[in-house]
């Protein structure tokens, strides 16, 4: 091999190996991307979970207000 083919594969790995470490650092910024959402996502699925419990006992506290109202059926 001559000299100048020798200098392009270097030129050649070095930029693989560039773009090798740009890489693992941008996997490593999703990686941690990935991680805030799951955590946020387990927030708001708690928070879901909260209203819905919150809304089913406001139901059953108007069902019982209801149910203390007197029928129209006596008239």
């Amino acid at each position: 091999m001559s000299l100048e083919l020798l200098e392009q594969l270097e030129s050649r790995v070095q930029n693989a190996l560039d773009t090798m470490e740009l890489m693992q650092l941008e996997l490593e910024e999703e990686k941690q991307r990935s991680s805030e959402l799951a955590s946020q996502q387990q927030q708001l699925e708690q928070e879901n979970q909260q209203l819905r419990q919150e809304l089913a006992a406001w139901h059953n506290k108007i069902e019982g207000l209801l149910g203390r109202l007197p029928s129209d059926s006596a008239a």
